[in-house]
């Protein structure tokens, strides 16, 4: 699995433009082939600053992904930003959930 995790932090004036662009594109980003989830937040102390994260099935759909229209609509979102977009591409071997955290709590005795 694929993860993408970006950084945008828009200029105050242009929030609204990030947030209507970041809409639009989740819906065909979602519907892309090898997909697995595609979510934007925005920073709870500084509304100005979005995450974007994608979780991809392989490589081959991620940089399907990053060679699309959409992805070159998110990359256009620059003149909209204070700095430059913060991107990071995390390559996962192994996933856990939440009965890995029962069992760390287990062990130290603590309450699940």
């Amino acid at each position: 699995m694929m993860i993408v995790r970006m950084i945008l932090n828009a200029y105050p004036e242009k929030h609204l433009e990030v947030l209507q662009t970041l809409l639009s594109l989740m819906e065909p980003m979602r519907k892309g082939p090898g997909c697995r989830s595609c979510c934007a937040f925005y920073d709870i102390d500084d509304k100005n600053r979005f995450t974007l994260l994608e979780e991809w099935e392989t490589r081959k759909d991620m940089d399907n992904h990053i060679q699309s229209l959409q992805f070159g609509v998110l990359l256009g979102t620059k003149t909209l930003l204070s700095e430059p977009p913060w991107i990071r591409i995390h390559t996962v071997s192994q996933t856990w959930g939440m009965e890995a955290v029962q069992a760390l709590r287990r062990k130290k005795g603590l309450m699940v």
